[in-house]
């Protein structure tokens, strides 16, 4: 997406200078704090699938939590559909969390194990009161049913009796109930074996065409996330390094750390290896992150700037950066 179409864009979520710190015990006088989500600036529109991509531990799920308010924000402000969220109380952001959904990576975990599929996708529209008779209700969760693939006859099974992939269309299921505006995908099809998950992309596809519907969609598969996203978004340690559009990204990385992640995606024609180095080290710890930028211990191209100044997100040309030595 290049600048001209993004300004013609309706924002739809928008994160402005989002923390998110958890305290961990200690038995110091000042508690230590995990930094999961560091002054996170992100925009959301109307209508595209923004990828969010790292490292395990990066802080990419708790960023999807806290933009939805499942976890409070330390600070920073959220925004969505024109309005601040961030300070409403919950019966104020009830009828907006209607708009908001989420699709859990763990479709064994995530569904409730004592309901049937019926009960499942219909808890959503009793707890918002969508439907006003029985009929209807019965109406909207078959078709939900009818929509993600499920038959209807097994609208009283329970999940222990699905596959993983029907598991997780029934979770989509629950998730499209109330036809929201965003749905949140955290590592959707992570759980699942390769064959099914094509499938379950090729849903979120069909099912984003119909509706209309936006999604954030967590990940750090990128061969996933080059299929079905618009634009990514790197995360480093609870910082976002790169935001651009997929097919410019993918080609020409200027970060650092988004130059190695895509390095790393394995490549089944031996003869096309890169013998380029892969990214060496661990991620450091989030309790206490490294002075200036987050990622110099693991760069090669790190300088005594990088050291001492944490990067700011900048623009060039039509990506957003931050490192002060982009691959340009």
């Amino acid at each position: 997406m290049n600048r001209d179409e993004a300004s013609k864009k309706r924002v739809l979520m928008e994160a402005r200078h989002l923390v998110k710190e958890f305290p961990v015990s200690s038995s110091k006088k000042k508690r230590a704090v995990v930094h999961a989500v560091s002054d996170v600036n992100l925009k959301l529109y109307e209508g595209e699938t923004l990828a969010l991509v790292g490292e395990s531990g990066c802080g990419k799920s708790t960023l999807g939590r806290t933009l939805l308010r499942l976890v409070e924000p330390t600070s920073g402000e959220i925004w969505f559909d024109g309005e601040n969220v961030t300070k409403k109380k919950e019966r104020e952001f009830l009828p907006l969390r209607r708009q908001m959904q989420v699709i859990f990576q763990d479709p064994y975990a995530s569904l409730n194990p004592r309901m049937s599929v019926k009960q499942i996708i219909e808890e959503p529209l009793v707890t918002h009161r969508v439907a006003k008779k029985k009929e209807e209700l019965e109406q909207m969760v078959h078709e939900r049913m009818t929509e993600v693939g499920i038959p209807l006859e097994l609208e009283h099974r329970y999940p222990h009796q699905f596959s993983g992939g029907q598991r997780q269309r029934i979770g989509i299921a629950r998730a499209l109930a109330l036809k929201p505006k965003l749905i949140v995908c955290d590592e959707p099809v992570s759980a699942l074996d390769v064959s099914i998950q094509s499938q379950v992309l090729n849903l979120l596809k069909d099912l984003q065409e119909q509706y209309h519907l936006t999604y954030l969609f967590i990940s750090h598969d990128l061969s996933v996330v080059r299929y079905i996203a618009n634009r990514v978004c790197v995360m480093f340690l609870g910082k976002l390094c790169e935001i651009g559009d997929t097919k410019d990204l993918y080609e020409h990385p200027l970060h650092p750390y988004t130059h190695f992640l895509l390095e790393a995606i394995p490549k089944a024609d031996p003869t096309l290896r890169s013998d380029k180095q892969l990214l060496m080290g661990e991620i450091p710890s989030p309790v206490n992150p490294p002075s200036g930028c987050r990622f110099h211990t693991r760069c090669p191209y790190a300088s005594e700037v990088c050291r001492q100044k944490e990067p700011q997100m900048r623009e060039v040309g039509e990506r957003q950066v931050a490192c002060h030595h982009p691959l340009l």
